[in-house]
């Protein structure tokens, strides 16, 4: 089990991959942001900002438009590439909540 400082800091690594990748593709896309880590009993949240992420903070609610769901150590793999989003998402190791057209954006991000 990753630590709440290692979790932090993979996210903060994970703004940083995001805003890297950015092509343009995601301009207008504004949405908040929560990352539950059920196993460390921690919220993270924050906003994607035209598909970058910001405000990065440790919160006591989990309610945004996307939520994402996953172990610390899940977290620490998808950001160091051991672990890619589609195949965690389709074995059910990360859980995705968010609307249709969020998804459909979320895909090119990740």
């Amino acid at each position: 089990m990753a630590s709440e400082e290692q979790c932090e800091k993979a996210l903060h690594v994970l703004a940083d991959q995001l805003a890297a990748s950015d092509s343009g593709r995601s301009a207008g896309f504004d949405r908040t942001l929560s990352c539950t880590l059920p196993d460390l009993g921690l919220v993270f949240g924050g906003r994607l900002v035209s598909g970058r992420l910001v405000d990065i903070e440790r919160t006591d609610s989990s309610a945004a438009q996307i939520r994402l769901t996953m172990s610390s150590d899940d977290l620490l793999a998808l950001v160091d590439g051991e672990l890619k989003m589609a195949s965690a998402w389709a074995t059910g190791r990360v859980k995705v909540q968010a609307g249709v057209r969020d998804l459909l954006r979320l895909r090119s991000i990740f």
